[in-house]
């Protein structure tokens, strides 16, 4: 069932919370070893919360989200509670304190069934940089999910949860949505607060919601998003009532097509599938408007210098002293810095710390980092200007179906054009989500994106409810 069934069966009783939670329990013992898509699971945690959520709803407190079954990236930090950001370094750091998303969960009476698996501080593409090992694409387990929120994504198409909560800073909400079957949405930077989330860039991370249908993220955003004075770069702005903002009909709503999005190498079972999204849309009323987003080819190069560089800083701090893995016999204090990194991170993260501690380096800074900000300025006015005559943009999420496990995993280039057409967004600080849009002749799912201006996550939701309303493709789900 969806979220918003699940929600109407809850509230009226025909079902309990603690019998909801059971069953995704239960479902997650059975599948959680094929797929990999949790890294925690809290049980008795779980169950608690259900137990509360009952009380809630029979006494007239509850929420729309209360007895709601979730899943929830491990990067958000949970009270004692095993956060481990997918790596080793942090296998074992119970946080003392929650993340605000988590937290605004909770209150809402929403119920975490545990921590879903996700690349090493979410560098990634695959969900392959695990430290507790690959998550598998429950449409065929031979493929990747997709990443960085590969696990959130895997959980989901899996049906192991109603929902999850994932963060994408260059798409990892996106096109592992996309390569599951499921709704990705990235919100606006600073629409939801990053407190207590761990970090990887942070000018680039926002978390944001996972579902079946834009009905489901409606509410789980309407749940996260708002300011919060923790986090110094939420944006101090009303929450508008993403539910009722729903349309099935988008008479009058322009939809920019930008030509640097359909090269003519792009897959042809995606092509096709956009073809025909996009007479959906006109059927829906819509309009579809030719535009240019010139700076777009300098999207990747721009990003790979400035989120490495918040990287490298960010990770600065795991130096096996205050928290984190420890090496063992240390000779002395170089020697206890050394191995614990050497030791405590994967290949993939300790790639990005070089790379990026390397273009901050004095005598590189200029020739590179201050030029990326230069050209993420650009890309950002490329989009400013397009949307002074659409209203929405129209692209692919991801070039390809989901690829093979272990296929790109050794040529880091290939596996970082899987973000080819979802990274600009992050370095402009959009609004973007993708949907399901058709299938490949293997049956794997096709996602499409669409990108607002900032701060219409409303109009992007109602967009693609009214597509959803009109087409099936997110209503399809895998074999259990």
């Amino acid at each position: 069932m969806t979220l918003v069934q699940a929600a109407s069966l809850l509230r009226t009783r025909q079902i309990s919370a603690q019998e909801l939670t059971t069953a995704f329990l239960e479902r997650i013992q059975r599948l959680n070893p094929i797929i990999n898509a949790f890294i925690t699971v809290d049980h008795e945690g779980a169950m608690q919360a259900a137990k509360q959520a009952d009380a809630r709803l029979n006494n007239g407190t509850a929420t729309p989200m209360t007895g709601i079954p979730i899943g929830v990236k491990d990067l958000f930090c949970t009270e004692n509670l095993t956060t481990t950001c997918g790596s080793k370094m942090l296998a074992q750091f119970r946080p003392p304190y929650e993340s605000t998303v988590t937290r605004k969960l909770k209150e809402a009476g929403a119920v975490i069934l545990g921590k879903t698996n996700m690349d090493e501080f979410a560098m990634g593409s695959s969900n392959e940089t695990s430290f507790f090992g690959p998550v598998k694409n429950p449409w065929d387990i031979s493929r990747i999910p997709g990443g960085s929120s590969g696990g959130s994504a895997a959980a989901l198409a899996a049906q192991l949860a109603l929902a999850t909560i994932g963060s994408d800073t260059g798409g990892s909400i996106r096109q592992p949505a996309a390569l599951t079957g499921i709704t990705g949405l990235k919100p606006t930077y600073g629409r939801v607060s990053r407190s207590g989330m761990i970090a990887f860039a942070s000018s680039l991370d926002q978390a944001g919601p996972m579902a079946w249908s834009a009905a489901d993220a409606a509410m789980v955003l309407h749940t996260i998003a708002g300011y919060d004075p923790l986090d110094s770069t939420s944006i101090q702005a009303d929450v508008p009532d993403y539910v009722n903002a729903l349309a099935t009909r988008m008479d009058g709503i322009r939809i920019g097509i930008p030509t640097e999005y359909r090269p003519d190498n792009l897959n042809a079972e995606i092509q096709k599938a956009l073809t025909e999204a996009e007479q959906t849309f006109r059927d829906l009323g819509a309009s579809l408007v030719p535009i240019s987003l010139p700076h777009t080819r300098y999207a990747i190069p721009t990003y790979y210098i400035i989120a490495p560089a918040e990287a490298s800083s960010n990770l600065a701090r795991y130096d096996g002293i205050r928290f984190g893995y420890r090496c063992d016999d240390p000779k002395d204090l170089k020697d206890m810095y050394t191995r614990s990194r050497n030791e405590g991170f994967g290949a993939e993260v300790k790639r990005r710390i070089m790379l990026g501690t390397y273009v901050l380096s004095s005598g590189y800074y200029d020739a590179y980092y201050r030029k990326a900000q230069k050209v993420r300025r650009l890309i950002a006015d490329d989009f400013h200007q397009a949307f002074q005559h659409v209203d929405l943009i129209l692209t692919p999420t991801t070039p390809t179906t989901a690829f093979p496990l272990g296929d790109k995993i050794d040529d880091p280039i290939a596996m970082y054009l899987s973000d080819l057409f979802t990274i600009s967004v992050n370095l402009a600080g959009l609004p973007a989500m993708s949907i399901p849009c058709g299938a490949d002749q293997l049956g794997l799912p096709i996602g499409m994106q669409m990108i607002a201006p900032i701060l219409k996550e409303d109009k992007l939701l109602s967009a693609a409810h009214a597509f959803q309303t009109a087409t099936p493709w997110h209503q399809r789900k895998p074999e259990p």
